[in-house]
């Protein structure tokens, strides 16, 4: 349904390109968010997102480092992520937004930013 990928480890102010792929059915109809659930946290926040209008939104955290994008032929939804900090440190995940299946979260990837 939705897999995120393109995680890595990278140094403080370094840059790293995420990819969700989706189904054809659910990237057409649905939003599309990036939620990011911090080491020891238990929640997931959401980072980012991209509406199927094709508007976006972001998190204030991350507002002016993080681009989300969308490539259509391939039903992917991407998060450049730049001028990373240590506390960026999460694994990522995608879904839709609002959440309205709990089954798409998937193993998410794992981004560490080392200082």
């Amino acid at each position: 349904q939705l897999r995120a990928s393109g995680g890595g480890l990278v140094q403080v102010g370094g840059s790293l390109r995420l990819s969700c792929a989706a189904s054809g059915m659910i990237f057409s109809i649905a939003n599309i968010g990036w939620y990011r659930q911090a080491p020891g946290k238990q929640q997931r926040e959401f980072a980012a997102g991209f509406t199927s209008g094709g508007s976006t939104t972001y998190a204030d955290s991350v507002k002016g480092r993080f681009t989300v994008s969308r490539d259509s032929a391939k039903n992917t939804v991407y998060l450049q992520m730049s001028s990373l900090k240590p506390e960026d440190t999460a694994v990522y995940y995608c879904n839709t937004f609002p959440v309205v299946r709990g089954d798409y979260w998937g193993q998410g990837t794992l981004v560490t930013v080392s200082s």
